[in-house]
């Protein structure tokens, strides 16, 4: 059975955003086309940002696929952890703000921002 990682940006029970791996089986199709279940989605949106663009710390504001589809993204977490998303990669984004939490930028959610010469452009999918 082939399998297909999924990147999840969290927010973890101390509140703070973190990643992990899951994986997903391709248990369906056949051996030419190893598929999935079908989950289902709430829309899809489309962004480009420009080469200079940087977030400050939020969180998202509801779960949703990011695919890279050009340029490249840089996501940073609390306490200094960053990882770099280029064309064709992917996270998913669950960092939602813990319920009954008020925003607090020194404890929740990531910063983004576009990395290199090229503008960034991304594909949000809602859960």
């Amino acid at each position: 059975m082939s399998i297909f990682t999924k990147v999840v940006l969290f927010t973890d029970e101390d509140g703070r955003a973190k990643f992990r791996e899951e994986s997903v089986p391709l248990d369906q199709g056949s051996p030419q086309s190893m598929l999935s279940e079908v989950f289902s989605s709430g829309g899809y949106q489309l962004r480009t940002s420009p080469v200079g663009f940087r977030s400050q710390f939020h969180c998202t504001g509801a779960p949703q696929w990011c695919f890279i589809l050009g340029g490249q993204m840089e996501i940073g977490l609390q306490g200094g952890v960053s990882r770099i998303f280029k064309p064709g990669e992917h996270f998913y984004s669950a960092d939602v703000l813990p319920e009954g939490a008020t925003f607090d930028p020194a404890i929740h959610g990531h910063w983004s921002r576009q990395v290199g010469d090229a503008p960034l452009v991304t594909l949000f999918v809602r859960s």
